[in-house]
């Protein structure tokens, strides 16, 4: 049995069959490309002793490992898509060998065109937006003849409805900015918000969006970023990154 195996990053079409020179990937390997029925896989060599089930299943848990891993995956990934279409697989996808890989080109081969030629000349933006609900608890009521225990439950109250308000109020703004990025957009997809632990920030996400852009449109839609702030609102923008939201072939390896 084999002590290596073949770390898949991402397809391309065949007009980029040429190996990537000096890219390097994940655990310092050399990326290559195999080319097979039209198509090019980016692919490494990578030990099992490593990259193989149960070493990977300890690995994952290592946040050190996962972040480098992740990070040599991603650089790649996105090396590959400055100068052609590209359709990212998951982590650590890895097969027993090169002619594993092959099969998947061949029996995957019409899923991986159309979704080479939906994301051909566009590339993913990423907007997240927060939002500041500390002024909801200040709609208190004012203290009333009932006694200071009425005063605090009228206080209590009206401090939860305006912070329920906000609340509706932000989720409306949600959608409104969701919908006029979509609007430049050619497609776009709507991310699980984060929460304060994993977007460093004190105010909630109320927006956390993918928007696959045109890349003749990318002045227009950061033009739209920078209008849709203010109003309370903080706006992120990151990218031009390679389309991950919109490549989800449930490609899985067999390392």
């Amino acid at each position: 049995m084999s002590d290596t195996g073949t770390y898949l990053y991402a397809v391309t079409g065949e007009t980029s069959s040429a190996s990537p020179e000096g890219l390097v990937g994940v655990a310092g390997t050399a990326v290559r490309t195999i080319p097979c029925a039209g198509l090019v896989a980016y692919v490494s060599t990578v030990p099992l002793d490593e990259f193989g089930a149960e070493p990977l299943r300890r690995s994952m848990e290592n946040l050190e490992w996962l972040g480098e891993t992740a990070g040599a995956h991603h650089n790649v990934v996105e090396e590959v898509a400055e100068e052609r279409p590209t359709a990212p697989v998951r982590l650590v996808t890895v097969y027993r060998g090169d002619e594993s890989v092959r099969k998947l080109l061949r029996e995957r081969h019409d899923d991986f065109l159309d979704v080479l030629a939906q994301i051909a000349g566009r590339r993913e933006w990423g907007v997240k937006a927060y939002i500041d609900l500390a002024a909801a608890d200040s709609g208190a009521a004012a203290p009333s003849a009932g006694g200071p225990g009425t005063a605090y439950l009228k206080k209590r109250q009206a401090g939860l409805r305006s912070r329920e308000e906000a609340w509706r109020s932000a989720a409306a703004r949600a959608e409104q900015l969701h919908d006029t990025l979509s609007s430049v957009a050619v497609a776009s997809h709507r991310h699980r918000a984060q929460d304060p632990e994993l977007s460093g920030r004190k105010e909630p996400m109320i927006l956390n969006g993918a928007y696959l852009v045109e890349r003749d449109r990318r002045e227009e839609f950061t033009r739209v970023v920078e209008e849709l702030r203010g109003e309370g609102v903080d706006v992120e923008l990151t990218g031009p990154w390679a389309p991950y939201s919109f490549t989800d072939l449930e490609v899985r390896g067999d390392g």
